[in-house]
């Protein structure tokens, strides 16, 4: 990608110019030019009219300051104008070069870790032996509160659900005796209808 750049140093000014007929009228345009002409003969212009701005080059930087002092908010065609120095700008080179890759691991997917980088290791799983003690001895129906309500935050509490074939999780003698339960419905799915193409008239 190429960028045509512009070398603008201090002797720059750009003027704002509301009046359109300084970028559609040679008159106009002349009359604005004399007036820059008569502090540098050699003066150069540069009209920009989308942004109603006109870049003026001189060759010495006192004959831009004294123009600068001179013309700043003074009267043209029935309108102000109004006059800035130019910013320095410098460009090493000609090309827009790509940005530093400072950063670059953190594109997906990267292409190489950074130097120095080192996969940090899983911690231990903690295991609550006690909660697995105690939802071991509940049976069917049987619940286990972890954490008490308090004002603020409800409370946590582990239901233990029946076995899909009908038996309790947890051995239980006293169970045994028990009638059977009854089998959970099956869901039946709908019959899709018969569907017999006809023709069109």
């Amino acid at each position: 990608m190429h960028i045509k750049t512009t070398k603008c140093n201090r002797f720059c000014l750009v003027a704002s110019v509301s009046n359109q007929e300084v970028f559609s009228r040679p008159e106009a345009q002349g009359s604005f030019e004399a007036l820059f002409r008569s502090f540098e003969p050699e003066v150069q212009f540069q009209y920009f009219k989308s942004f109603r701005r006109v870049r003026i080059s001189f060759s010495d930087a006192l004959a831009a300051a004294e123009a600068r002092l001179r013309l700043h908010k003074t009267d043209f065609k029935g309108k102000e104008m109004r006059l800035y120095f130019a910013q320095s700008v410098h460009i090493g080179s000609p090309r827009l070069e790509p940005p530093k890759p400072d950063k670059q691991f953190l594109i997906s997917p990267p292409a190489s870790p950074p130097v120095g980088w080192e996969q940090s290791k899983d911690a231990m799983p903690v295991v609550n032996y006690d909660l697995l003690c105690a939802i071991s001895k509940l049976g069917p129906g049987e619940k286990y509160e972890l954490h008490t309500a308090t004002p603020t935050t409800p409370s946590v509490v582990i239901h233990v659900c029946d076995d899909e074939r009908g038996d309790s999780s947890a051995p239980d003698d006293s169970d045994q005796d028990d009638k059977p339960r009854p089998l959970r419905p099956k869901i039946i799915q709908t019959r899709r209808p018969d569907f017999t193409p006809g023709v069109e008239q």
